[in-house]
């Protein structure tokens, strides 16, 4: 377990990595590239806690494991979503984009590190 999740970690800052590298070419605006990172700070301790919750939660259910964390990536938007508009003043469209497609891809790795 210890050695996939340094794996997993390793894979979703590489992801969050050069999926923010290519969003800051797409947003521009003033304060999107702080939204961009912030997003992807927030990310990868997301992704990192749902790996581990998913572990826990679902022993022996591949589907238990996955509605886990998925469960818990959509509460993170939803609340992000707030947090950003409301109290960081950040640019919403750049967060909230960089934040989806961060979730969205690293969970694409995930499968790969989960057995079954």
């Amino acid at each position: 377990m210890r050695s996939m999740a340094v794996k997993h970690a390793v894979l979703t800052i590489g992801v969050v990595l050069v999926v923010g590298a290519a969003l800051s070419f797409v947003f521009r605006g003033p304060s999107d590239l702080a939204a961009i990172w912030i997003s992807g700070l927030v990310a990868v301790v997301v992704q990192l806690g749902a790996f581990s919750l998913s572990h826990i939660a679902g022993q022996g259910n591949l589907a238990a494991r996955m509605g886990t964390g998925a469960i818990l990536r959509l509460f993170t938007l939803v609340a992000y979503a707030m947090l950003v508009v409301f109290v960081l003043k950040l640019p919403a469209v750049a967060a909230l984009v960089s934040l989806a497609a961060f979730f969205f891809l690293s969970t694409l790795i995930e499968p790969l590190l989960t057995k079954s």
